[in-house]
């Protein structure tokens, strides 16, 4: 079993509490962050279809690349901790700040989680994405790769990955709740994301149950 597997009290016991926080506050921590951020996760999935989804937590996004500067926005703030296979490391703001994500990160460290300090509520999992300003890579597979401006969009002056995209980065784990988003996105999804998300699936993972589903929709 995974942590994305664990269930809410089993969570709860090992790594403490989420804060309930929105894309607001997400909107209000990042806006003297001098990199590029936007939100992924379900949040991505509901800003899109508009239908109400429960939330665990909140997927701040930043450029893998660009750690350094996260580092140096939160510290101060809140406490990171570089998250990796169920296993929390503690990034001091005065150790190494600047080094490179492969030289101070774990192995296969993804995220980093966030908070004010050991009493407090976990704030953000904030998710670090390869590529760059200007493209977008999925982080399971670099073949599939897209502008930039093309991956994300922008509602209420905060952007968001696009639905497909989260769709694609969800459909390894094929969780209840991924199955849900999956059901509710799909169908409002324009025929050429559709087509998209079909060959980025029969690419990375040509049996997945949801290919024949989306040609079902007519992708």
């Amino acid at each position: 079993m995974t942590v994305n597997h664990l269930t809410d009290e089993d969570f709860l016991a090992l790594y403490g509490r989420w804060a309930p926080l929105t894309p607001s506050d997400v909107k209000h921590f990042f806006a003297s962050y001098p990199g590029l951020w936007w939100i992924a996760g379900g949040w991505a999935i509901e800003a899109f279809t508009g239908a109400s989804r429960e939330h665990d937590d909140i997927d701040p996004s930043v450029l893998r690349n660009d750690l350094p500067l996260l580092r140096r926005h939160l510290a101060g703030r809140l406490h990171a901790w570089a998250a990796a296979a169920g296993s929390l490391t503690p990034l001091l703001p005065d150790v190494d700040a600047d080094g490179a994500p492969d030289d101070v990160l774990p192995r296969g460290c993804g995220q980093i989680w966030a908070r004010p300090d050991a009493a407090s509520a976990w704030e953000y999992d904030i998710l670090l994405s390869p590529g760059s300003e200007q493209e977008w890579v999925y982080k399971r597979d670099s073949r599939l790769r897209l502008p930039m401006t093309r991956a994300l969009w922008e509602r209420d002056g905060v952007r968001y990955l696009r639905p497909e995209l989260q769709l694609l980065l969800k459909s390894r784990g094929l969780r209840d709740k991924d199955e849900r988003d999956f059901t509710v996105t799909a169908p409002l999804l324009e025929r050429s994301t559709r087509e998209w998300l079909r060959d980025a699936l029969t690419l990375t993972e040509p049996n997945h149950p949801w290919i024949a589903r989306l040609d079902d929709l007519g992708a």
